[in-house]
């Protein structure tokens, strides 16, 4: 089947061509099937290759020679190893039942073909990622999900505010993508290849710390931090909620912002010899986390909450990177993908039954009239608050442990976070779904559970929200970690770099209990805030307290870009235009015109039509060439 693994990238991209000529021609319940069975397709044959793959080492599959420049090739070729069989299962898998969806929710818009032939891309670009042999194939994928990110999100782009959005993520990861395309060079030039078997064998004996290791590093970070909203790029995702809700749950929760991680497992190697990049990683990564935390506890809009919840999460991801803990930071990508997606697709639902409402102070009283996704809903937000046994307990507790070995500080910090993380998701829950509605008559008249294409997703991301865990079970609760032992390969080259955790199972129970502890507490304080109490967030900007102000208005962050960044930029921008271009470049350019005008209409008076005067010009000609003859003899 290994032989096949192009199919899979193939067969989206097909869905793609297809509804995107078809997209005014065919007929919605078609395109819908064409786009998700294709996908489907792609997963059916991703989870054959996961249970027929038993090789230690990594499994090329040679397309074409591609680049031969000198000595530099570069071949269309696919990786096939533990790392990106992974990755394959929980793109077509999680894009599987998005797709799904999107037939319920996007059933009524105007654009359906041209939205699943963007699904469908999408989901290309992203498998061409991850299955890229090396790092120039990896890029085309990298630009390739950047481009549909801006289509997706700009989708309803009559909308300004959302044409706005979707150039501010394109540009915004754009950025990050510079330092991709300089990490490659440098790459290149030092390594004489972008292929990863002929890269990583070539750092054993590379001084840990070097100066050109550690660039290359902060290079492939920085791009991360744009791909994968980190700290300071992070802003684009809160704002790309414009985009539909599927679109949300597929590429800002599930696969694209996942890239960045996913990219610097595959380079473990030369992450493990950077120190120094590691620990700019944990600091990075924690600070996202706790600061994205601190913004959700007082947003308004359920998508909104859901981002920065995202944003937080990525962060603990790189927190887990930057702590040496590779697999713990993969394993929350999984466990994420299953809760955060149910969370989004759960949002999409009440949104649908709002007649698009998405602020929840317009909401409430809705779990008896939406108990699918009400019950879904929850298992979701238990998961991402971390209580046992569900998906995030496991992987969000491997990362803590590892990093309560490295930095018993930022183990504080990052305990905090959780805590911040149980009570604005419950906040989320007793806002929408307890109390008494608070939304129009018309609204409550029309409420509905959403229809099959839209619950049976939710259902079976439930159900991953649940036993999702159970793959990386530490030892301490008797478990094996199946995950960590699966992809013990990918790590061959840096397993005596990376610390392994060492603490014993009292510490470990502790740490457990540490934080199941303190995510009961938040949840109990947001039940007693918001159900005992019935507290409903103000809507008068001047009645909030200071703190609260900060954290909604998202601590200024765009307002300081735009005072930092833009303004300047505009400033240069106007003074180059109306200095060096107008009065410099135009200058020069409109003063040749007119010298030539001016000598021109001089030398027209030369023209009498005297032909006395032309034979003495002529020999005032001849004798200027005699004596110029004269003197260079």
């Amino acid at each position: 089947m290994i032989d096949l693994v192009w199919l899979i990238p193939l067969l989206p991209f097909i869905g793609f061509l297809i509804n995107g000529l078809g997209r005014n021609i065919l007929p919605k319940s078609l395109i819908a099937g064409i786009a998700s069975l294709a996908v489907i397709a792609s997963f059916a044959i991703s989870l054959s290759i996961f249970f027929n793959f038993n090789s230690d080492q990594p499994v090329i599959v040679n397309l074409f020679d591609w680049i031969n420049v000198g000595s530099l090739k570069i071949p269309f070729s696919f990786q096939v190893d533990q790392l990106s069989i992974l990755m394959l299962l929980i793109i077509t898998g999680i894009g599987s039942l998005i797709h799904i969806y999107s037939a319920g929710y996007m059933s009524h818009d105007a654009g359906f073909g041209k939205f699943f032939a963007y699904l469908n891309l999408f989901v290309f670009f992203m498998l061409l990622l991850v299955l890229g042999s090396n790092y120039v194939i990896m890029f085309i994928g990298w630009e390739g999900v950047g481009l549909c990110s801006y289509l997706l999100i700009g989708f309803w782009y009559t909308n300004g505010a959302y044409a706005d959005a979707a150039k501010k993520a394109f540009i915004m990861n754009r950025i990050g993508d510079l330092a991709f395309l300089l990490a490659v060079f440098l790459i290149i030039s030092n390594f004489g290849s972008v292929t990863f078997i002929d890269i990583f064998p070539k750092t054993l004996g590379i001084e840990s710390n070097g100066t050109v290791i550690t660039l290359i590093t902060l290079l492939l970070f920085f791009a991360a931090t744009g791909k994968s909203a980190q700290l300071p790029l992070f802003t684009w995702l809160p704002d790309a909620m414009a985009g539909p809700t599927p679109v949300s749950a597929l590429i800002h929760a599930a696969t694209m912002v996942t890239a960045g991680i996913y990219m610097i497992v595959r380079s473990n190697i030369l992450f493990a010899l950077a120190p120094l990049t590691m620990d700019i990683i944990a600091i990075v990564g924690l600070l996202t986390a706790i600061i994205a935390a601190i913004i959700a506890l007082t947003q308004t809009d359920i998508k909104k909450v859901l981002a920065y919840s995202t944003v937080s999460q990525l962060g603990y991801m790189f927190l887990g990177l930057g702590v040496g803990a590779f697999t713990g930071a993969f394993f929350h990508v999984i466990t994420h993908a299953f809760f955060k997606a149910l969370l989004f697709l759960g949002a999409g639902s009440v949104i649908h039954a709002m007649s698009n409402e998405q602020d929840m102070r317009n909401m409430g009283g809705l779990k008896k009239k939406l108990p699918v996704t009400f019950l879904t809903m929850l298992i979701g937000t238990i998961a991402i608050a971390g209580l046992p046994p569900f998906a995030g307990f496991f992987s969000k507790d491997e990362i803590l442990a590892h990093v309560f070995q490295h930095n018993k500080l930022m183990w504080v910090i990052g305990v905090i976070g959780a805590l911040f993380t149980a009570f604005y998701m419950f906040r989320m829950m007793f806002l929408t779904f307890w109390g008494s509605f608070r939304g129009t008559e018309e609204q409550k008249s029309h409420l509905h559970e959403s229809p099959a294409s839209m619950t049976m997703p939710l259902i079976v991301l439930a159900i991953l929200s649940m036993v999702g865990g159970f793959i990386g079970i530490p030892h301490a609760l008797g478990g094996h970690h199946w995950l960590n032992e699966y992809l013990t390969p990918i790590y061959g080259l840096s397993k005596d770099l990376i610390p392994a955790l060492s603490l014993d199972h009292s510490t470990e129970f502790m740490l457990m209990g540490v934080s199941v502890l303190g995510v009961i507490v938040a949840i109990i304080f947001a039940y007693v805030k918001y159900i005992s109490k019935g507290h409903v967030p103000v809507s008068d900007e001047t009645e909030r307290l200071a703190l609260a102000k900060i954290s909604y208005n998202k601590f200024y962050l765009d307002e300081i870009y735009t005072a930092l960044v833009q303004k300047p930029l505009d400033s240069l921008s106007r003074f180059l235009y109306k200095v060096f271009d107008l009065k410099i470049v135009d200058g020069i350019v409109n003063g040749l015109g007119k010298g030539a005008v001016e000598v021109s209409k001089t030398l027209r008076l030369l023209q009498t039509g005297n032909v006395g005067f032309y034979i003495f010009a002529m020999v005032i000609g001849i004798v200027a060439v005699l004596i110029y003859s004269f003197i260079n003899i």
